[in-house]
């Protein structure tokens, strides 16, 4: 017997959160639905929108994606962040990854990222657990991640918060700020700054294992899938797969794994960390505040070792 296509208006509820699960995990169009029936491509597209759209509605973000607004929840996430990696004040860590997406209609350049495809820059936020506290799927590939931060909202959220020590790890691609600890890449051996970018490099391994997990568990965001929508849909995809892994975080689900090929892949296709220097000679209040404070954070490190 031939195969029917089904229609989306053909689905019901489950088989449409099945079919775009399906998709989220594979990154591929066609989805049986049964024996006899099976889901093409422009019905997977259909049933895509839908139940994308429903996972990016306001309520699902403020419940799975929650950066922490009060001093508890900051606290509870410090606390956690200090007994698995012994760095004091820190919320979490953030970098950014590359999601491929098919080549734009407008703004072509703006899309094409140093890896030499078009792409989103996806920054992402996770605490100590793997949590994604906040996702920003909003940029083009070309955008570097320190420009994404310098204009994001959580930035000047945590900079408002002039009485309470509190930060986030990132990489050397962003600058050293007050909320913002970055390793200090000229370090002697042996020295309070080498101690402390160990232990800065070791901690920001959860951000990878973050962005590894989430990519395993849907796999239509590795790089070399590529999503084949405009980059605006391709973001609500992207925020619908972080609220899922959330969701999957907090339901205790198994995590699952790239093979080495995909990790070897993946790693190739995500542009590499630069240094970022600031300009030479400037008088820069935030970046001395910034260098202060981790001279501080350096100094409580080391007298900390070993205890």
């Amino acid at each position: 017997m031939a195969k029917r296509s089904k229609r989306a208006s053909d689905l019901t509820i489950e088989a449409k959160v099945l079919t775009a699960l399906y998709f989220y995990g594979h990154g591929d169009y066609q989805k049986p639905v049964g024996r006899s029936h099976f889901v093409a491509q422009q019905t997977v597209s259909s049933v895509l929108a839908e139940v994308t759209t429903a996972l990016n509605h306001i309520s699902f973000r403020n419940k799975y994606i929650k950066f922490p607004q009060n001093y508890e929840d900051r606290h509870l996430k410090r606390l956690r962040f200090f007994n698995k990696f012994g760095i004091p004040d820190v919320l979490g860590c953030i970098d950014c990854t590359h999601v491929r997406i098919v080549r734009p209609n407008e703004h072509e350049d703006r899309f094409f990222c140093g890896k030499k495809f078009h792409s989103l820059n996806v920054q992402l936020i996770c605490d100590a657990d793997q949590q994604i506290l906040s996702v920003d799927a909003s940029h083009p590939g070309s955008f570097h991640d320190s420009f994404i931060w310098s204009h994001h909202p959580v930035r000047y959220h945590l900079d408002n918060l002039e009485s309470e020590a509190t930060w986030l790890l990132g990489d050397s691609g962003y600058s050293q700020r007050r909320t913002m600890m970055t390793p200090i890449l000229d370090a002697e051996p042996d020295t309070p700054e080498a101690y402390y970018t160990q232990k800065h490099v070791k901690a920001m391994n959860v951000m990878e294992s973050t962005i590894s997990l989430l990519k395993a568990r849907f796999r239509c965001l590795l790089c070399h899938k590529a999503l084949h929508y405009r980059p605006q849909v391709a973001g609500l995809i992207t925020n619908a797969c972080v609220i899922l892994h959330n969701i999957c975080n907090e339901n205790n689900v198994s995590e699952v794994r790239l093979t080495e090929e995909e990790q070897a892949r993946e790693l190739a296709q995500q542009p590499s960390v630069e240094a970022l220097h600031e300009p030479a000679g400037q008088n820069n209040i935030d970046l001395q505040r910034g260098i202060s404070t981790r001279q501080d954070l350096v100094a409580r490190l080391w007298a900390l070792r070993g205890t």
